[in-house]
This record gives C-alpha cells, structure tokens and sequence, in this order.
C-alpha cells in the first residue's frame, strides 16, 4: 500500500488552493497535512477526507464510503476518511471547498478530544533508583 512520490506530488498540487499542504508517510500510506492537522489520508493511489456528520453525507450523495483498516487480527475498521471523488480533480476550486470542509471536520474532531495532561516527572530513572538504593541501605 506504499504511496510513489508521484502521486504524493500530485496530491499537494491538487491542493494548493488551500495553502501549504504536506504529505507525511504513515504506517504504509500517507497523512495529508495542514500545519500539524491531518485531514487527509492516501492508501495506495487513493485519496480520503476526513468526515463527520456535517460532510459525510456529501461523499455518501457520490456513492461512495470509508477507508477500511484491516488489522493483522481480521477486524475489519471503517476510519472517518471517506474516498474522494474523482470528478474533483478536474475542479480545482470545488476540490478547495471539500478539503476546506474536511480540514473543518478535523479541527472538530481535535477540539472533542480531552486535553492529555502530563504526570509531573519525580526525577529519571538513575535518581529514582539511587533513591531506592538508599532507602535499602539504611534499613
């Protein structure tokens, strides 16, 4: 499923209407990128959106669906990233409003996620266990 610097090139071009797009390669295939939000993902030579409930519709209108992960356990998984049509690509301007929409549903879907607070660190790995080291020595 690995992604040719071709269609990677390609991809970004398709995109420039909407700013400074990057492509970052991930577990096979690739992120498609706006600043540090991935609102696209490539399988292949295919291009998928991010969706939620205000733009899936739209790509389900088109007869199409989601990007399927298939696991090495068999579980089969329908991610949030629905197949673009290809029709878009003859329409750069339309193209820009369907990224703009999914780069939308990204950002909502990054704003829903609880913020992750970080532990206080007691010190490394070498402190702690001197720490430890000591304690045993005075008993």
């Amino acid at each position: 499923m690995a992604v040719s610097a071709e269609y990677k090139a390609f991809v970004v071009e398709q995109l420039e209407l909407l700013g400074p797009v990057r492509i970052r390669n991930i577990f096979g295939g690739a992120g498609v990128y706006f600043d540090d939000l991935m609102f696209g993902l490539i399988a292949g030579e295919t291009l998928f959106f991010k969706v939620d409930d205000r733009n899936q519709p739209d790509f389900e209108a088109e007869g199409l669906g989601p990007f399927i992960y298939e696991p090495p356990s068999g579980k089969a998984i329908a991610m949030s990233y629905y197949e673009l049509p290809e029709r878009l690509y003859d329409d750069p301007q339309e193209l820009g409003e369907w990224a703009r929409r999914s780069l939308d549903a990204a950002l909502a879907a990054k704003a829903a996620k609880p913020i992750k607070r970080k532990r206080p660190v007691s010190g490394n790995k070498t402190q702690r266990a001197a720490q430890k080291k000591t304690a045993r020595s005075t008993i």
